[in-house]
């Protein structure tokens, strides 16, 4: 790809890639209301740790294949089929596996009624996210933004067909995102054109060895990003109440708005990454994105903050409401999570899974700990500042850990300036100071205005590009 094309291609991507997970993540956020009138806190509590649970078990049972499909799907010195078919082999030797475990699983407390449930979502799961990373890995972006519209179609659907229609409660819950998978799964299968790719001829040893030999070490590495990403949810449960952890599982809905955005440039991103991360001007490359996306994750955390509790007030039943003051905490939280993944595409590009999971075990580890000592104290609030440390410190072992592949400069003392500012932020609004909603606002315009420059800078460019390529096509 010529140089002044890659940042074209990476913006395309984006917007694409908005269009899908706006319509599957965004919007689904936006059934907030239902599920919240329908369901109690400690019934969504409960729900919520069976959906965390099986998010756990997904990369084990996936044996965290999907990191390689577009690790080697595409890199164009590898086979498409060849990675699709051991992507496939690799999920049915799991669900095999897996399939194994039944009496052990049944065990588990809180899963013991619905275990039938839980192995229906993550066989669809999986297999959703099998024909995604593979046409994620053909270029097929507006496919895979199309899908996403789909899903959210009947995602909407069916969570009004089983929890409005047919009260079903926590099942219906389940049922509509199980559905919604499998439909998706079977849509892509087809249009695609997924499964012609599936050829046992197509499989090397050595692929199979490559593909294998960079995914398996992903598996602790997911299970510890789980770990500091949900287990508080469960400690919270545990060490305070149900209907305290079903607050803190809502609270969290609200920080998942600055994820989406970053899922929506990470998954165009990944692409961009291992396509242009050997090439010689790599890192000037990735500094100049790091900057923007840095500008951007900031300016939204800073908005969100300020207007996360009109979001509760308008999106939740009143039972819910308080749930608000976890939120600003998280969100800084979310920040950080969101500049770590970014860093982990780095490792990605050199194919060091170990390095991304040293640093997410120490990120787990530290959740863990500090998770024990602030929830007694300070309730589901010392759960939130636990997990804004525990990202902190992933954070921080992956500039230090990068710097020998590729330098990104992620500017202390810009990072710093920022973290004031959302600090500021978050204290005052929680502890409702005078004239708060003031001076939140104030500081919210000041993040604003400190970051948009690196924004503007990198985004003219690119616009002015597009703009004249389309003027010339036009003459």
């Amino acid at each position: 790809m010529e140089n002044k094309n890659k940042y074209k291609f990476l913006l395309s991507n984006t917007v694409l890639f908005f269009i899908s997970s706006f319509s599957s993540k965004f919007l689904v956020f936006l059934l907030m209301p239902i599920y919240t009138a329908v369901l109690l806190p400690g019934e969504y509590n409960t729900v919520d740790l069976l959906t965390q649970t099986a998010n756990l078990l997904i990369p084990i049972v996936s044996l965290g294949i999907p990191n390689s499909i577009i690790r080697f799907g595409v890199d164009k010195k590898y086979s498409k089929r060849g990675v699709f078919t051991v992507a496939a082999l690799t999920y049915f030797a799991g669900f095999a596996i897996f399939g194994c475990c039944y009496p052990i699983i049944k065990k588990i407390t809180f899963i013991t009624d619905y275990v039938l449930y839980l192995y229906l979502y993550l066989i669809c799961s999986c297999l959703r996210t099998l024909v995604q990373q593979f046409t994620r890995a053909r270029a097929l972006t507006r496919l895979y933004a199309f899908d996403g519209i789909l899903a959210t179609v009947n995602t909407l659907f069916l969570v009004w067909l089983f929890l409005v229609k047919f009260k079903l409660g926590r099942i219906g819950y389940i049922l509509a995102i199980i559905g919604a998978d499998f439909i998706s799964f079977l849509f892509l299968s087809v249009i695609s054109g997924a499964w012609r790719a599936f050829r046992l001829s197509s499989v090397k040893k050595s692929l199979v060895k490559e593909m294998l030999g960079f995914c398996l070490p992903l598996i602790p590495t997911g299970i510890f990003w789980w770990i500091t990403n949900v287990s508080d949810r469960y400690l919270v449960t545990a060490m305070v109440s149900s209907s305290v952890a079903g607050l803190y599982a809502i609270s969290y809905k609200i920080p998942s708005i600055v994820n989406i955005m970053s899922t929506v440039f990470t998954e165009a991103w990944q692409i961009s990454a291992v396509q242009e991360g050997e090439k010689k001007d790599s890192a000037q490359f990735f500094k100049k994105v790091f900057r923007a996306y840095r500008s951007v994750i900031f300016m939204a955390g800073a908005g969100l903050i300020l207007i996360c509790r009109i979001i509760i007030k308008l999106m939740v039943a009143d039972s819910y409401y308080e749930a608000w003051r976890f939120i600003p905490v998280l969100i800084i939280a979310t920040v950080f999570s969101c500049f770590s993944g970014f860093l982990s595409s780095i490792y990605m590009v050199a194919k060091n899974g170990k390095a991304n999971l040293f640093t997410m075990m120490a990120g787990a580890l530290s959740n863990i700990a500090m998770n024990i000592v602030f929830i007694p104290k300070r309730g589901a609030q010392g759960a939130a500042v636990a997990t804004l440390i525990s990202y902190f410190i992933v954070f921080a072992l992956r500039v230090i850990g990068t710097k020998k592949y590729i330098n990104v400069d992620v500017s202390p003392l810009v990072i710093a300036v920022n973290c004031i500012l959302l600090g500021s932020m978050s204290y005052i609004m929680i502890n409702e100071i005078k004239y708060w909603a003031v001076i939140c606002t104030l500081l919210s315009a000041v993040t604003i205005a400190f970051n948009i420059v690196p924004l503007v800078n990198f985004a003219l460019p690119v616009i002015k590009k597009i703009l004249s390529k389309k003027k010339k096509k036009a003459n």
